[in-house]
């Protein structure tokens, strides 16, 4: 049931934005991404989807093509590109992640509100369902596309920064969730900008910078030399109490 990328490639008019991408996520892993702004972390997630070309290479998930199975993948995209002024309440924002199991002239069946309701107790979010979603704060608005990626029943979950413009509140109840989809088995993959102490709780680190500069434990990763072919120069580590 593993996620396997072998030599992915992605090129946009020209620029290279991955080169020969490869590596591999098993059952019950949460693997980080790391690198500098325009390394192709975004890019990478995207391609995983089936979002942007590629130029080549192979994307598996359980021994299959992944776009033949995306209904077993969630997607929590960057803050900056969702529409927080879409007039659309927090309920019915987590209910989207049960369209796909209803019927287009069907209303949500009682199973699929029973698991809109518990994903969204799971992150202590129920008693603002009727909230337009605008009217949140940035941890309690990444809170609900959290417990719409969980309404899903995913088995592949990818974050795009989720830790971005969030309260230290919402970062332990997300770090608890991701705990509890690694003892269900399931992959989750995390791109994050933070070079802090938390990377430690991902199993295995990517550093990439178009194409990848180390794969492996933190240790192995988060090295002077492995920084600074990432970033091209000296980079501060933050502590868990400085980030």
């Amino acid at each position: 049931m593993a996620l396997e990328v072998e030599d992915l490639n992605v090129s946009y008019r020209g620029t290279t934005a991955l080169e020969k991408v490869s590596f591999s996520a098993s059952p019950g892993e949460m693997v980080g991404v790391i690198g500098p702004n325009g390394a192709g972390k975004s890019t990478l997630v995207k391609a995983i989807l089936g979002l942007v070309p590629i130029g080549g290479g192979i994307v598996r998930f359980r021994s299959r093509a992944i776009k033949k199975q995306l209904c077993s993948v969630a997607y929590v995209p960057q803050r900056s590109q969702i529409d927080w002024d879409y007039p659309i309440t927090v309920w019915n924002v987590v209910m989207m992640a049960r369209t796909m199991h209803t019927k287009w002239w069907q209303s949500p069946s009682p199973k699929s509100r029973q698991i809109v309701k518990s994903a969204l107790e799971r992150v202590g979010m129920f008693k603002w369902r009727s909230r337009q979603i605008g009217e949140l704060s940035g941890g309690q608005q990444q809170r609900v596309f959290l417990a719409r990626a969980l309404a899903q029943q995913a088995e592949l979950f990818l974050f795009d920064e989720p830790f971005s413009g969030v309260d230290k509140a919402t970062e332990l109840i997300m770090y608890d969730v991701f705990d509890e989809l690694k003892q269900n088995g399931k992959i989750l993959m995390i791109i994050t900008h933070n070079l802090g102490a938390s990377l430690t709780k991902c199993d295995s680190l990517l550093l990439l910078n178009k194409k990848i500069i180390a794969n492996g434990s933190f240790k192995q990763v988060v090295t002077t030399e492995n920084l600074k072919i990432a970033y091209g120069g000296t980079v501060l580590l933050l502590t868990e109490e400085e980030g």
